[in-house]
Order: structure tokens, then sequence, then C-alpha cells
């Protein structure tokens, strides 16, 4: 995938400045796909160069103008194009896993800080997605809002960041006791 499909994506939700889409981006796509606000500028003008969003000028008073971009139809059928493709298998590299996989000869102390770190990281996480949920559902039960909303996309990847920063709590928490129950147990020499 590259970050286009991303961008696309996020114009979705309506038009958006650079600044606005990068704002944007960081609140929801940014959970599955990062990028920097140099890359959406360079994109967005990638975007247009091939006709799949429309850029126009805003006039501000007081601060310079913006441009303002929105998804074309050839935009749209970008993403139903993308969408119908098989997504290929993604590829965990995550520099934790292989600390922990050194975990019998590295530094257990340093180790434990840096998963209690990630605990921590994957809790206000967490605390998050459960605050923009609220927000999504409004009060109403979750097969109301996915039977009566337009759009469900931001909320089923929202539910897949949930349950990816749940894992990574749980894996955590698992990784502590083990690392402290290993602590707390002398190992003995083989006889």
């Amino acid at each position: 995938m590259s970050l286009r499909h991303a961008v696309l994506a996020a114009l979705l939700e309506g038009e958006a400045s650079g600044y606005e889409l990068a704002k944007r981006f960081d609140v929801s796509v940014a959970e599955f796909w990062s990028a920097t606000p140099q890359q959406l500028y360079r994109d967005l003008d990638r975007l247009e160069a091939d006709g799949l969003v429309n850029a126009r000028v805003v006039e501000q008073r007081r601060r310079p103008n913006k441009r303002v971009f929105s998804l074309t139809n050839a935009g749209l059928a970008e993403l139903h194009a993308f969408t119908a493709e098989p997504a290929r298998p993604p590829a965990i590299r995550d520099e934790l896993m292989v600390k922990v996989q050194a975990a019998d000869v590295g530094d257990a102390e340093a180790l434990r800080g840096t998963v209690a770190a990630r605990l921590a990281r994957s809790r206000e996480k967490l605390a998050r997605y459960d605050r923009m949920r609220d927000k999504l559902l409004d009060g109403r039960a979750e097969d109301d809002y996915l039977r009566e909303n337009d759009r469900i996309g931001p909320y089923l990847t929202l539910m897949a960041g949930r349950r990816y920063e749940q894992a990574n709590i749980d894996w955590s928490e698992s990784t502590l006791k083990a690392l402290e129950h290993r602590r707390a147990t002398p190992s003995r020499p083989d006889s």
C-alpha cells in the first residue's frame, strides 16, 4: 500500500487543507499508517497531478491563503479498486521483540523498563481509543451505530486499534510477570 491510498481514505471525511489533513491523519489513519506532514503535502501534489483530488484556494484574512483538497470521482474509483485488491499480510518489525528474544543475555532491568513503557503507552492509547469510540457512538449501541451510520470504516479501524492495544497490554503484563518470576527464581546450573 502506498501513502496515496491512506490520504485518499482520510479525504473520505471531507474536504481538508494539508494542515487539516495532517491533523486528521494523526487522529485516525496514523494509527495504522504513519507519514510526516512533508510526505502528505508531496502526495497531495501527486494526487492532484494524477487527477485523484481537486485543490482549490481559500482566501483568508490575516493568514496566508490555503489550498483545500477533495476527492474526485477518479479518486473514489482508485479507492474502490484498492479495496478490491487482496491485502498483503502485515510483517511485524518490532525492536522490542528482538530485545525480548535476547532477554536471557540482556540487561533485565532495562528490558523491564522498556516493557513497562510499552504497557503504559498502550494503556494511554486504549483510553484515547475508548474516548474516540464513545464520541463516535454518542450514546448509541454499537449495532445501532453500524446499522444507521453512512460510514462505518473509521469505527471498524478504531476497533482494530483497540484490540491491538489490548493485545499489547495483555502481552506486556504477562511478559513483566515472567521477567519478575525469573528475577525472583535464581537459575540453577545444569547438573
